[in-house]
C-alpha cells in the first residue's frame, strides 16, 4: 500500500525542467519572444492579438515606465495598452540593440533599445530603453518584469 501512495506521489511530481539554453541559443530564444510580444502589441487594436500579447506576461507582472509610473499586474497593464497604444503607435526593436542575460533558476533578462513609430509604417518620432525579465515554467515563458525608460525624441524625427 505504501509503495503504492509513493509511486502515485512520484507521478504527480512535475518533470525536472530543461537546462536553459546557452550563448545564442538562449539569445534566439528571447528574440523569439520579443517578436511575439511586440508583434501582437503593434496589433493590439485586434481584440484576438491583445489577448496574444496578454498571454505574455505574469498576471503579477510589474511594469516600471519613467513616464507613466508604475503597473503592479496585467490587467492594469492592458488597460493602459489598450487606452495608449493600440491603433496609435508602434514599436521597432533598434536592430543590434539587443542583449540577453542568463537567470540561472528563473529564466532570462532581455536588454535593448527600441523606437515608437506611426502605426501605418510611417515616421518615428520616439526612442527608450528597455528590459524586461522572462520567467520559464516548464516551457512556458512569460514576462514577470519590464523597465521601459530614458524615452526621448527620435534623432531626426520632426
Amino acid at each position: 500500500m505504501i509503495a503504492a501512495m509513493s509511486g502515485a506521489v512520484a507521478a504527480k511530481q512535475p518533470a525536472a525542467p530543461s537546462p536553459l539554453p546557452e550563448g545564442q541559443a538562449l539569445t534566439d530564444l528571447v528574440a523569439g519572444l520579443d517578436t511575439q510580444l511586440f508583434d501582437s502589441f503593434n496589433r493590439c487594436a485586434d481584440p484576438a492579438q491583445l489577448a496574444r500579447h496578454a498571454a505574455l506576461f505574469d498576471e503579477k507582472v510589474e511594469f516600471y515606465h519613467d513616464r507613466g509610473g508604475v503597473t503592479w499586474n496585467r490587467e492594469r497593464m492592458l488597460e493602459n495598452t489598450r487606452r495608449n497604444v493600440c491603433g496609435k503607435i508602434r514599436r521597432e526593436l533598434v536592430q543590434g540593440s539587443l542583449r540577453v542575460y542568463p537567470l540561472p533558476g528563473f529564466g532570462a533578462m532581455e536588454i535593448g533599445e527600441h523606437r515608437f513609430c506611426a502605426p501605418d509604417g510611417g515616421v518615428c518620432e520616439g526612442r527608450g530603453e528597455f528590459v524586461v525579465l522572462w520567467h520559464r515554467d516548464g516551457d512556458a515563458w512569460r514576462a514577470t518584469r519590464v523597465l521601459s525608460y530614458a524615452h526621448r525624441a527620435e534623432a531626426g524625427a520632426r
